[in-house]
């Protein structure tokens, strides 16, 4: 038997950024003892890099805003395929979560009044964004992160998981490596949360962190999960594309918020021609394909991208309200936003697609599996709402917290110990990764994926391309096989790098098959081979672990309450 450190919990949440940290606090509040494991540094999570706020209905600002309009706006703009009681949920209990998060201590900007500010955002009818300057996800993390220590959550990070155990078709733990030493760790449980993020970094230029590499939902697949909504890539109107080491950085939505107009090189206020309502305020899908079709018409900046301007908001303006924005780009860019425009162009930001949950207690397809945050589909469907990912985590964090722990007292006893031949069987498919021979750099293959996924599978995609993404998928998917890696497993990058690459690519195939597979344009899908919107595709593909194969499966959205169609106010599809 491989030499291990066992590590028993009633819950174990893999993930330690806003959903992950949301849901620990609730578990381990119920009485649930509680793990968190991440394979970052603790406190570093890709939530932080979600700056311009948290939608929430208070009417602090707008006193019209409620919980109807909010519900409204995000079952429209994820063009009708998400789960309408997923949007139910977040739009009636965000209020609360900010509240909550005010109470640990998060400082949110005040009006005049004393109310927390809140901003405009695109495609929302009202201004409804809670937000600390353009830092909000900082301010987020650091409040989560104060509570786990308050509750004295116990919390391993920079260990990389490797493998949800599941055990008489219910999961029942994990197996992960701590990363600075090389040791095995065996982590028994009777409930396990997937709150690992998205999976952004299957893509060349993008606005994730390092750690965005699909891991939770390629663990959660390969446990027997399911999958939906996987074709649906969210790409943001604007990242910068200059200089190249930080291209795709995010420009947050907070400064078209604020009043930021976008220009072409010709000097046009080119919104003006797409949008002519809502202007840059429009749904993210919209102003990206905008701004791409500008670019793509020779209309773009020397650098490839177009012009973000709100210098004519003044100085002391901006640096009170984006002082993040300020300081990245005179930093990275030799840029003062205060006096000169910013170049921008899209760049993939957000995954509405993942694992399959029920809405109500965030249960996955798997008995004893729970997931929360980006890393699940239902809630956003065809395209998100800038800052419904922040209202996401709090709200479904807090849910999965308590479906895990509920599930968990409903298991008598103690965690049962995770069978040693599962422990061997994987850490056997590990050492054979390892061999004094020669073999492909691991990260050369991931770069090769990286660019195919954004040449054949970006914000325009069609037939030829997407076929071709395929072939490359399953030609860089042969060639990983035959990888392998020196040294031991302690920081051994090229290692966890041919594990992230492992991950990757069952995301990126699941992404080109459900885009294959969707024969219309809807939200961030657009297909030019079918450039409508079909009311027959009024559904969701779900994709499944067919003994290690994908397969897929159309499900038919569920019909809306009579209730709730009536504030949406339309015929949908």
């Amino acid at each position: 038997m491989v030499s291990c450190i066992r590590v028993s919990s009633d819950v174990l949440v893999l993930g330690a950024g806003g959903g992950g940290l949301r849901a620990a606090i609730e578990s381990q509040s119920l009485g649930a003892k509680t793990i968190v494991v991440s394979k970052s540094v603790f406190g570093k999570a890709h939530t932080v890099m979600a700056e311009g706020g948290i939608a929430a209905s208070l009417g602090d600002v707008d006193p019209k805003d409620s919980w109807e309009v909010h519900f409204s706006d995000t079952v429209r703009e994820g063009v009708y395929i998400g789960d309408w009681r997923s949007a139910e949920i977040l739009s009636k209990e965000a209020p609360e979560r900010v509240y909550e998060l005010e109470h640990y201590g998060a400082l949110f900007d005040r009006t005049p009044e004393g109310k927390i500010m809140q901003r405009a955002f695109g495609a929302h009818t009202y201004r409804r964004l809670c937000h600390v300057g353009d830092k909000t996800g900082l301010e987020i993390i650091q409040t989560l992160k104060d509570m786990v220590l308050h509750l004295d959550i116990e919390v391993m990070d920079e260990v990389f998981i490797t493998k949800i155990v599941v055990s008489g078709g219910r999961a029942v733990g994990a197996i992960g490596i701590r990363m600075r030493t090389g040791e095995v760790i065996v982590f028994s449980s009777k409930a396990v949360i997937v709150a690992t993020g998205g999976c952004g970094r299957i893509y060349k230029t993008t606005s994730n962190s390092w750690e965005s590499t699909g891991d939770g939902i390629a663990l959660a697949f390969n446990a027997g999960a399911e999958l939906k909504d996987m074709e649906m890539v969210q790409f943001h109107p604007t990242g910068m594309v200059y200089p190249p080491g930080v291209k795709g950085l995010l420009v947050t939505e907070s400064v078209r918020g604020e009043g930021g107009m976008l220009f072409n090189s010709k000097g046009e206020r080119f919104m003006r021609r797409y949008s002519p309502k809502r202007m840059e305020l429009d749904a993210r899908d919209v102003v990206a394909r905008a701004v791409y079709a500008e670019i793509m018409a020779g209309r773009g900046t020397k650098h490839g991208g177009v012009y973000l301007d709100i210098s004519y908001k003044g100085a002391a303006f901006i640096k009170k309200k984006l002082p993040g924005m300020y300081e990245q780009f005179k930093e990275f860019a030799g840029v003062d936003i205060t006096k000169e425009k910013m170049e921008v162009a899209p760049t993939v930001h957000y995954h509405m697609g993942g694992i399959s949950v029920n809405p109500e207690d965030c249960r996955t397809t798997v008995e004893g599996l729970f997931a929360a945050g980006e890393v699940t589909s239902g809630l956003h469907g065809a395209n998100r709402l800038g800052g419904n990912s922040l209202a996401d985590i709090l709200v479904f964090g807090r849910r999965a917290g308590v479906g895990a722990a509920s599930y968990s007292r409903s298991r008598e006893g103690a965690a049962s110990d995770i069978e040693a031949s599962a422990i061997d069987a994987e850490m056997g498919r590990i050492a054979a990764m390892f061999s004094d021979s020669d073999g492909s750099n691991p990260y050369q293959l991931v770069n090769e994926l990286r660019d195919n996924m954004a040449g054949n599978v970006g914000i325009i995609r069609e037939e030829k391309g997407l076929r071709a993404a395929l072939d490359s998928i399953n030609s860089i998917k042969e060639r990983a096989q035959r990888v392998r890696v020196a040294g031991n497993m302690v920081y051994n990058h090229a290692l966890f790098g041919l594990l992230e690459l492992q991950n990757m690519l069952i995301v990126s195939e699941c992404v080109v098959l459900g885009a294959l597979e969707r024969k219309e344009s809807r939200g961030a899908h657009t297909r030019s081979d079918y450039p409508s919107k079909d009311r027959s595709w009024k559904a969701n593909i779900v994709c499944m672990n067919d003994n290690g194969k994908i397969a897929l499966r159309k499900d038919e959205v569920r019909p809306m309450p009579a209730d709730l169609l009536k504030i949406v106010g339309e015929e949908v599809y």
